[in-house]
């Protein structure tokens, strides 16, 4: 039997809080007192990113400090979201600037010691019927996603990190079909190391609602489950929450806490355990959730009677 990690991301602290936690280091003390094996990192706003931790030695000092707190670090979410106008765009035929962008924050995480590096498809689902959509056009644009994110890939696999792509509602390309086609196409090209972010709240909103998805719905007749049986081998990250099937203000998943939604956990978690992630890890994902630290214990003692169920040590 697989065993399991319980991590959380760092963003969960920052979007929707009437006071957000800026400090790192509170964040990590609170983790460690609720019995969190480990933390996702959100490089970007006040936490820690190449530009807060400029030198090796910084990133020396940091990595001790998830440490000397019993936690590891599960994966990192990197800053990539300007990359969506005109001269930087991630659909440039050579997107230097987000190369170039990517190639550091490898650099940042591998000195932190993680083992993944999350994207998205920084888009808006209705990008390609924009008129700088159109101008590109969508298999154009699946294309360089594709040519793209093999390149990145490549320099990742430098850095011994495996690629998640976080496929969601809220950005372009969500599709079930669409979604096999960039991994498909990218994991073709070599780049065994890149796949997919497996997000239960995302998969359910992709595959069983159809939400923001363009020129009508393509559902499945399994949903989130049947989703995850297509990307067995082709997932590189996971992250775990419920879903009521709806969009937050953000036109993204709401990330319901467990208990709250219509996901069947008992039977997502042993497929999810048997779908050849290449790490242990299952990140609690409460992204835009209000007042995200009070379900942080509950979110962990949910988990925990699954893993205890599902993956025992």
């Amino acid at each position: 039997m697989a065993k399991a990690r319980i991590s959380i991301g760092t963003w969960a602290y920052l979007f929707n809080q009437t006071e957000p936690t800026n400090d790192f280091h509170t964040i990590l003390h609170k983790l460690q007192d609720l019995g969190y094996d480990g933390v996702e990192l959100g490089s970007f706003g006040p936490h820690p990113s190449p530009a807060t931790h400029p030198t090796r030695k910084s990133r020396e000092k940091l990595k001790k400090e998830i440490a000397d707190h019993g936690l590891a670090l599960s994966g990192i979410a990197v800053d990539l979201w300007a990359f969506k106008t005109p001269g930087v765009s991630i659909l440039d035929e050579i997107p230097a600037a987000y190369t170039t962008a990517f190639l550091g924050w490898c650099a940042f995480a591998s000195d932190l010691d993680a083992k993944t590096i999350r994207v998205d498809t920084v888009l808006s689902p209705d990008y390609f019927s924009t008129e700088e959509g159109k101008k590109v056009g969508e298999k154009a644009g699946m294309d360089r996603f594709v040519g793209v994110w093999d390149k990145c890939s490549k320099i990742a696999a430098d850095f011994g990190l495996n690629v998640c792509w976080e496929f969601e509602p809220g950005f372009v390309f969500n599709k079930p079909s669409e979604i096999l086609a960039i991994v498909d196409g990218v994991r073709a090209k070599g780049n065994s190391n890149f796949g997919v972010l497996y997000d239960t709240c995302h998969a359910h909103m992709c595959a069983a609602i159809g939400a923001n998805h363009q020129g009508g719905k393509e559902l499945l007749p399994g949903g989130a489950l049947e989703l995850l049986t297509k990307l067995k081998g082709k997932i590189t990250h996971v992250h775990v929450i419920d879903s009521d099937g709806s969009l937050n203000e953000h036109n993204t998943s709401t990330h319901n806490p467990f208990g709250t939604g219509h996901l069947k956990f008992d039977e997502l978690v042993p497929a999810i355990q048997a779908a050849g992630v290449p790490n242990d890890w299952w990140c609690v994902d409460l992204c835009f959730w209000p007042d995200a630290w009070q379900v942080t214990a509950d979110s962990k003692k949910f988990l925990d009677k699954l893993r205890d169920k599902y993956a025992a040590a």
